[in-house]
């Protein structure tokens, strides 16, 4: 008999519902999807105040749980971090099957760093997270799947990218106009030619050096939004920067223009291979097998 498969995922967000709707197209569990979606959604509008309940955080627990049912999804408290530490309800665990094996997907705060000590063989996390810890910089930067896992130091970690999953928010370049030549395109040789103040989210300093290249990033400096502004917003006092983004529209609000997208920001599937088992390889295959739309593919892992 197999062994349960245990995949760690993240607690909340888009990250997790991305997850969820992969596991259903592969085990076409879409109604169990939908229902911790749209219970985690219901939980964030009212930990936003954009809903009410007289009903306590541990009654909604109750509510949401069913200890008779084995493949009922369960949940959590957690203290958020805005103002006040109010308790948030995430997801926590739900076991269901995968080819025959037994799978239990396990919220973490950091999934990726829980594969990196090996406490799972398989785990879904932003791939931002991977550019920020372990990838090697370089003069070159990086723009795909392939380039991360050719980055990574085996002495570092033993987990690798497999696949993205789609759920794609774009780091791209934004400038003031008047801050391009005439000819000039906002794009990384434009970055490499640029001396000057580079506005970006704190704490993204090594992930925007591992996407530009450290050959571009000299002779930049890093500077921050402060907490009341908007990234655009200081983006466009600062003149360039580097954001994420979907559509562009804030960007263009401040009077930005977009320049190359450097680097598609996805959901990924990350495997530990020194965990890895017979069990582990069906499980991972069986997620990957249904065509993935994304642009983080690589041939091998």
């Amino acid at each position: 008999m197999s062994r349960t498969v245990a995949i760690a995922v993240p607690r909340k967000g888009r990250p997790l519902e991305a997850v969820l709707e992969r596991i259903a197209i592969v085990t076409g569990h879409e109604s169990l999807a939908d229902e911790i979606i749209s219970t985690l959604q219901y939980e964030k509008a009212l930990t936003k105040g954009h809903q009410s309940t007289n009903r306590g955080p541990y009654d909604r627990l109750t509510a949401y749980s069913d200890p008779t049912e084995p493949s009922a999804p369960e949940y959590t408290l957690l203290r958020d971090d805005r103002d006040g530490y109010p308790r948030r309800i995430v997801f926590d665990s739900v076991t269901l099957t995968v080819k025959g094996i037994d799978v239990r997907l396990v919220g973490r705060e950091e999934p990726f760093r829980a594969l990196r000590t090996h406490e799972f063989a398989l785990g879904f996390d932003s791939a931002d997270l991977v550019l920020e810890e372990v990838v090697t910089l370089r003069e070159e930067g990086v723009a795909t799947l392939a380039d991360v896992n050719a980055r990574i130091n085996p002495r570092d970690t033993d987990v690798r990218v497999v696949a993205g999953l789609g759920d794609t928010v774009y780091h791209a370049l934004m400038a003031r106009p008047e801050l391009l030549g005439p000819g000039e395109t906002l794009d990384r040789s434009f970055v490499a030619d640029y001396e000057g103040p580079l506005c970006i989210s704190p704490r993204y300093e090594r992930l925007v050096s591992a996407i530009l290249g450290t050959r571009a990033t000299d002779g930049t400096s890093f500077v921050y939004p402060t907490d009341e502004a908007e990234e655009e917003r200081a983006i466009a006092e600062t003149g360039l920067g580097v954001y994420l983004t979907m559509t562009g529209a804030t960007a263009r609000e401040y009077g930005l223009i977009l320049g190359e997208t450097l680097f598609p920001s996805e959901t990924v599937l990350m495997e530990n291979a020194a965990e890895t088992d017979a069990s582990t390889e069906t499980v991972r295959q069986a997620l990957i097998e249904p065509p993935l739309d994304t642009e983080l593919r690589i041939e091998h892992v």
